[in-house]
Formats: structure tokens, C-alpha cells, sequence
């Protein structure tokens, strides 16, 4: 187990002694190559561009790289989908009444994993494990719909102080292009 107390050298041995290592060792040790190089880029956690992204957790979306950002410029929200729950809620008020953002630009992409789920997901969990999720799978057929219902939420929330300003997108995974979606009218 390891603590706090515990020094990079005793890490270090620990990780050693497991055959491979794991995928978090992996990361640990890319981690402190990282920390080495380190210096403080003194800002704070205001984004420069006061702007919020919600986009889909999908390992094949470079978000910032996607939108030619930097480190600082955003905040940014991913989960399963990049769907507007009522976690992305809580984190875009936070946001903005404490962090200053005030535009929301909202991502769902092509070939997403929660087109072909279903909600019955949750059923098959409650039958495996024995509790049904409080949560939502929030799976959907029609991407832009979708969008347009993330747009809804966000434009609708009495929580956010700003939402005249918030649009959405679907990522092509195929060429990286962003298409915009137009809210329901």
C-alpha cells in the first residue's frame, strides 16, 4: 500500500516488483517524469477564454488539440456521451458563478458508444449486482437530437447565470471535424 509518507524511491521499488507493472504505474511513473520538468505556469483556475466545454469521455477526441486550445483557456467536462446530467449542471454553475466562464460549447461526436446501449443497461446492472443506478444511462438514436436536448438543458437551467451563449457540436471521430447543431427552435 502506498502512503504518503512513503518516498519515491520506496514507490518506485514497489512498482518494480510487480511483474509489468500496471497501467496506473505507467501513469504514476510518466507522472513524476512529468513533475521534474515542472514549473508553475502561475494562473489560476479562471479559464483565460471563460469558456465551459462538455464533451464525450471517447479516448478518440483530443479536446484541446481538437479546438486548438491551450492550457488554462477552458474548463472542461467529460463524461459518457458529453450529455448536459445533472452533474455537468452542478460543475457549469460552478463555473460560472465562481469561475467566470460564461460561454458553454457542448460536444457529442459520431460513433458514440451510448447510441447502441439502451437504458435497459440499468436493469441488467440492478439484476448483476443487485441495486438498480440512481443515474440515467442517457443513451440515444439521433446524435443531433441529442445535442439540441443538451442545449435545451444547459439554456433552460435557472442554476446558470449565463446561457446566451451556448452551442453545440458533433465531432466526426472520421476526419475531426465539428459540425454544428442548431437548437430546437
Amino acid at each position: 500500500m502506498s502512503t504518503s509518507a512513503q518516498t519515491s524511491a520506496e514507490t518506485d521499488a514497489s512498482a518494480a516488483a510487480r511483474p509489468g507493472g500496471t497501467v496506473t504505474d505507467r501513469l504514476v511513473e510518466a507522472n513524476s517524469r512529468y513533475a521534474d520538468r515542472f514549473t508553475d505556469p502561475g494562473m489560476d483556475a479562471r479559464p483565460v477564454l471563460n469558456v465551459a466545454v462538455v464533451a464525450c469521455m471517447d479516448a478518440r477526441i483530443d479536446l484541446h488539440a481538437a479546438l486548438g486550445l491551450e492550457l488554462g483557456d477552458c474548463h472542461t467536462i467529460r463524461n459518457a456521451g458529453g450529455v448536459v446530467t445533472d452533474d455537468v449542471i452542478r460543475s457549469l454553475t460552478i463555473s460560472q458563478r465562481a469561475l467566470g466562464t460564461r460561454s458553454v460549447v457542448l460536444i457529442h461526436h459520431t460513433s458514440c458508444g451510448l447510441e447502441s446501449i439502451t437504458e435497459d443497461f440499468r436493469q441488467e446492472l440492478e439484476h448483476e449486482v443487485g441495486q438498480r443506478p440512481v443515474w440515467a444511462v442517457e443513451a440515444f438514436k439521433d446524435v443531433d437530437q441529442d445535442v439540441r436536448q443538451s442545449i435545451q438543458r444547459v439554456r433552460t437551467s435557472p442554476f446558470l447565470l449565463h446561457t446566451d451563449d451556448v452551442r453545440g457540436f458533433v465531432f466526426d471521430v472520421k476526419t475531426g471535424r465539428l459540425r454544428e447543431i442548431l437548437p430546437a427552435s
